[in-house]
């Protein structure tokens, strides 16, 4: 889409058009297909089962805020200037809105508003999403470049929830345009400058029965498949009458 002569990268169009936590068409019967990465080199938006035929592109998780999604400030900024717009805190994580959020006002009083959508914003901040800074920068600047950063990795978090139950099927079912690798190489997931690579280990994967996730990151407390199986084993006695007096 060109804009004022400007094209915006692929990834970003691509950003505000895909539908997200919408189920996954290509897992409709498996449990939690909804939507809520966005691969950046494919320009869709995935489930969590086809994370594993995208884990070398770069990703993004998506998430949902009062009904509009969000996206967390610290991995945007690796993509986008993010500076003069507005973030909330979800989860004790800083987030963005991806899209715009027009807002009706027949009077404006004194205070801070986004320059595109009329929102009451906290100083210094002009912009309430993504999306209304961007349209702003293309109207005053006439160019998006200054404002993009390369960058070549993007990953999920180690805390990123993959489910469990997903048979062979599914774990080797390749969503459009993405890229088939080999299944027998390790996955390697990155947060910051700690690297951890995914190893099917009793003390980095935590077994969530009631939830039917693996967690990917170390757990504290490391928890051996003895003491699951005997967790999971263990039934009450039989009630006894009190008796009788």
């Amino acid at each position: 889409m060109v804009i004022m002569g400007i094209q915006k990268p692929a990834w970003l169009e691509a950003l505000y058009t895909q539908k997200f936590f919408a189920g996954c068409t290509y897992h409709e019967t498996a449990k939690k297909n909804e939507k809520n990465v966005y691969c950046l080199d494919c320009c869709i938006s995935i489930c969590p089962h086809c994370v594993p035929s995208h884990r070398f592109h770069r990703l993004l998780q998506v998430r949902r805020y009062v009904y509009h999604d969000v996206v967390r400030s610290e991995d945007l900024q690796k993509l986008i200037d993010c500076s003069n717009v507005q973030a909330y805190t979800i989860n004790s994580a800083k987030v963005v809105f991806i899209k715009k959020r027009p807002q009706n006002r027949q009077f404006k009083g004194a205070g801070n508003y986004c320059t595109s959508c009329d929102r009451s914003l906290q100083e210094p901040f002009i912009h309430c999403s993504l999306g209304c800074k961007v349209d702003f920068v293309l109207k005053h600047y006439k160019d998006l470049s200054p404002f993009l950063r390369t960058c070549s990795t993007l990953t999920l978090s180690p805390d990123f929830m993959i489910p469990q139950d997903m048979g062979e099927d599914e774990m080797t079912n390749e969503t459009p345009h993405s890229t088939i690798v080999d299944n027998d190489e390790p996955m390697s997931w990155s947060s910051g400058s700690e690297n951890m690579s995914m190893t099917y280990n009793s003390d980095q994967i935590v077994r969530k029965k009631r939830s039917g996730l693996y967690l990917w990151g170390r757990s504290a407390n490391k928890v051996s498949d003895e003491n699951m199986a005997t967790s999971m084993s263990r039934r009450k006695g039989i009630p006894h009458r009190s008796p009788l007096c």
